[in-house]
C-alpha cells in the first residue's frame, strides 16, 4: 500500500508497508537489475493544510557484476526515505517536496520510492576490494591465478631505453 488515501489520515498517522515486484513498472529505466522485490515501509502524516510528510525506508538487492572481472555480484541497499508531499506551489524547488494537486484525494508514495532507490544504487560494483580484475591480453580472470601471458612491460623502461639510446648517438 503505497498509494494512501487522504481520509485515512482523519485518524492519525497511517502506517504503509509493501513489497513492490522487481519487474514493476515503477523501475523501468533505472540503469539496473533487480534480484527481488523492493520492501518498503513507512508512516505518512499530515504536517498542516495540504502537506503531508512520509518517512519510510526501502531494501532491495541489486543484480549485477563486478566491474574488474565481470563475476555476478548482488549489492544489497538499504535507504531511509523522507519526503514531503503539498499542495503548495511554492515548494517545488525543495529537492525533498513532491507536488499534489489541490483536489488530491491519496498520496502516492511511489516517486520517492523510485528516486531514493536510484540514488543509493551504486554506480560501480566489485566483487571484492583486492579483485585482481581480467587479463587485458587473453580476458583470464586473474582471481583464479596468473593466465601465463608475458608481463607488458614497464612503460618507464622503455623510456629509459629511448633516453638512453639518444644520449649515445
Amino acid at each position: 500500500m503505497l498509494q494512501i488515501d487522504l481520509r485515512e489520515l482523519q485518524r492519525g498517522p497511517v502506517d504503509t508497508q509493501a513489497e513492490v515486484a522487481p519487474d514493476d513498472a515503477l523501475f523501468q529505466g533505472l540503469g539496473f537489475t533487480l534480484a527481488g522485490p523492493v520492501r518498503v515501509g513507512g508512516r505518512l502524516q499530515a504536517t498542516g493544510e495540504g502537506r503531508y510528510y512520509w518517512h519510510g525506508t526501502l531494501a532491495a538487492e541489486l543484480a549485477t557484476e563486478c566491474r574488474r572481472c565481470l563475476n555476478p555480484v548482488r549489492v544489497p541497499i538499504v535507504a531511509d526515505i523522507g519526503a514531503l508531499f503539498t499542495e503548495d506551489a511554492e515548494a517545488a524547488d525543495d529537492p525533498d517536496a513532491y507536488p499534489l494537486s489541490p483536489h488530491a484525494v491519496e498520496v502516492d508514495v511511489r516517486p520517492a520510492v523510485r528516486e531514493e532507490l536510484a540514488l543509493a544504487a551504486p554506480a560501480y560494483v566489485v566483487c571484492r576490494e583486492d579483485c585482481r580484475g581480467l587479463c587485458p591480453r587473453c580476458g583470464k580472470d586473474l582471481n583464479a591465478g596468473p593466465c601465463g601471458c608475458d608481463p607488458a612491460p614497464d612503460p618507464r623502461w622503455r623510456a629509459l631505453a629511448d633516453l638512453k639510446s639518444k644520449i649515445r648517438e
